[in-house]
């Protein structure tokens, strides 16, 4: 292994720029890095050997949910729910209009 010095430039995952970057050594632990200093964005953080952190979504959570979405059909959805809501979106639409065309006359 490579002996490090304080102000070495390292490649590691920088937590605020969600990528590895190059880190500058900040301090050091029983001669390895502990903490480390972005390049890029100037923040510091535990050294984290260019390792990203674990997704924060549990895998289990997720199999768990796509099961339950799978079991519910698309057709179970109500039609006139999305009827009604297209219905409603087309007056919307004019109604922006029929303002511009008003504040053109009052002008």
């Amino acid at each position: 292994m490579r002996s490090f010095r304080l102000g070495d430039v390292i490649d590691d995952y920088c937590v605020k720029c969600k990528q590895i970057m190059n880190h500058a050594i900040v301090s050091m632990l029983n001669e390895a890095p502990a903490k480390v200093r972005c390049r890029t964005c100037h923040s510091d953080h535990d050294y984290r050997n260019e390792q990203p952190p674990p997704p924060k979504v549990d895998p289990r959570k997720a199999a768990l949910f796509n099961e339950v979405l799978a079991k519910v059909a698309p057709a179970d959805a109500v039609p006139e729910a999305d009827a009604e809501a297209d219905a409603d979106a087309e007056p919307e639409e004019e109604k922006p209009a029929e303002r511009k065309s008003k504040r053109a006359k009052k002008a």
